[in-house]
């Protein structure tokens, strides 16, 4: 109303005080209830940060459900987010100072993460974003030495949702490094470094799934280079094991090739 009314006489420049509403769900307790001295449900912060620590529960509150949406709390939940903290924690030992031949590793997977993680936290998709990151820590794990430059790039992807952890690590880097310019950029807050951006070149996968139809019913899926063109997909398709028996000894009539995700043989 009071907006409104300051709209009116001029004294500001909207009609309304937002230019967008989101309306945060309610947490429900475990039970399933709404959260009560009534029922005993009610979940103490400060006993769960006393358990798993501030990040832990953070983390969790984003990753339990949509922004948007009820969900009941979950301890269990909790448990899951301090495990992952916990690996992004241990990676720091695998950390190369040198990026020949390991820079290369995992560059699909991380600009993949900064995209995914940039667009989510952008349209309040938290809970998505923090299951990106997860996937990409799990990524990271089955390698014996991890880039230094992948590594804080995530670290500023992780930052908003684990700040206490993030700038730990990245303090961390200062007295790791011997390189001066380095050294001054990691004296600095996490929070003071510039936002990670994705390469459009480096989201993009060497390699598909290629889905095998006859007659409109899948019969396989294969998988072949992104760019695999309509007379090499035929070729592959017809050489399948699943497929081909369907297409053997029959008239081709006609190929549906949608690039990048399937193709149809439709036979007589």
């Amino acid at each position: 109303f009071w907006h409104k009314f300051l709209f009116d006489i001029g004294a500001v420049s909207t009609s309304e005080p937002f230019k967008k509403l989101v309306h945060v769900g309610l947490i429900n307790g475990e039970d399933g209830r709404k959260m009560s001295k009534r029922w005993g449900n009610v979940i103490n912060p400060d006993d769960v940060i006393d358990q798993f620590g501030a990040d832990a529960m953070r983390v969790y509150e984003m990753f339990m459900g949509p922004f948007m949406q009820n969900i009941s709390w979950s301890t269990n939940g909790v448990s899951g987010t301090k495990r992952f903290l916990e690996k992004v924690w241990k990676l720091q030992d695998r950390i190369m100072n040198h990026e020949s031949g390991i820079l290369n590793k995992n560059s699909n997977s991380l600009h993949k993460t900064i995209k995914k993680v940039t667009e989510d936290i952008e349209n309040f998709r938290f809970n998505t974003a923090i299951s990106s990151m997860m996937i990409f820590i799990n990524e990271l794990e089955k390698e014996k030495e991890i880039s230094m430059i992948h590594y804080s790039s995530f670290l500023i992807l992780l930052s908003p949702f684990a700040p206490h952890i993030a700038e730990e690590l990245w303090s961390s880097f200062a007295e790791a490094t011997e390189d001066k310019e380095k050294r001054k950029k990691y004296q600095q807050s996490i929070f003071l470094q510039s936002w990670p951006k994705y390469d459009p070149e480096l989201i993009k996968d060497e390699t598909i799934k290629l889905v095998v139809q006859v007659n409109g019913k899948v019969r396989d899926t294969i998988e072949v280079l992104a760019g695999i063109s309509e007379d090499e997909a035929k070729k592959l398709a017809i050489l399948s094991e699943k497929a081909g028996k369907f297409i053997e000894g029959k008239e081709i009539k006609k190929i549906i090739f949608v690039p990048g995700k399937l193709i149809n043989i439709v036979v007589l």
